[in-house]
């Protein structure tokens, strides 16, 4: 018996862009993406490093933590990706 995916890798990046999103200017550090996307720190840090390649988030190092912001690019795809998100739950899909 195969395990059930509960999230595709697109809704894991879905839920990181959210809680990106939702840091602001200020950033967020890795642990708060880690628990409010229910992630462990390692999955947050390899899909904010794919996030980061794509130019939908950048990394701030200060002296204690490394903060995630959102970038621009990242702003618009993620308010399109809630567009899709709400199509595809009205007509009853998972993606």
């Amino acid at each position: 018996m195969s395990k059930q995916q509960y999230r595709s890798e697109m809704g894991i990046m879905g839920d990181i862009l959210g809680v990106t999103m939702d840091g602001g200017r200020s950033g967020v550090i890795v642990s708060a993406i880690s628990r409010k996307a229910n992630l462990s720190h390692y999955a947050v840090l390899d899909k904010c490093e794919k996030l980061v390649s794509a130019g939908l988030v950048e990394t701030i190092k200060n002296d204690r933590n490394r903060l995630y912001l959102m970038t621009e690019k990242g702003v618009q795809f993620f308010q399109e990706f809630q567009r899709f998100q709400s199509l595809v739950e009205s007509m009853n899909l998972r993606y």
